[in-house]
């Protein structure tokens, strides 16, 4: 999973967008990849994915005054890479990116 950190115009369809995977965030969108791009007010998203056979194009709108929470990092980063279980938890409005419980390494109980 890979969200742009860039705003996206989301007039942008399936193609366009999969060109800006490959020559922006310079990833092969046919690998299998989900990409996540948001607005500029970031109450937008698409999701875009290769599946067997042709691209797929999901988009959620937020209404009222809910914003996604976004990554902010350098601009030559382009992309975040992260797991299904946070992109789920961004696309329900957590803010994955604050500290979270950090894993531990453990090697017995006793």
């Amino acid at each position: 999973m890979y969200l742009c950190i860039e705003p996206v115009d989301m007039r942008k369809q399936a193609a366009t967008l999969a060109l800006l995977v490959e020559q922006s965030l310079g990833r092969a969108v046919f690998d299998g990849g989900v990409y996540a791009f948001a607005n500029r007010k970031r109450d937008r998203v698409k999701l875009l994915t290769w599946e067997r056979n042709g691209l797929v194009l999901w988009s959620k709108r937020l209404e009222g005054a809910d914003r996604y929470v976004w990554p902010r990092a350098p601009r030559e980063a382009g992309s975040f890479e992260m797991s299904g279980r946070e992109l789920n938890a961004l696309l329900d409005g957590f803010d994955v990116f604050a500290r979270a419980h950090r894993d531990l390494a453990l090697k017995r109980v006793g």
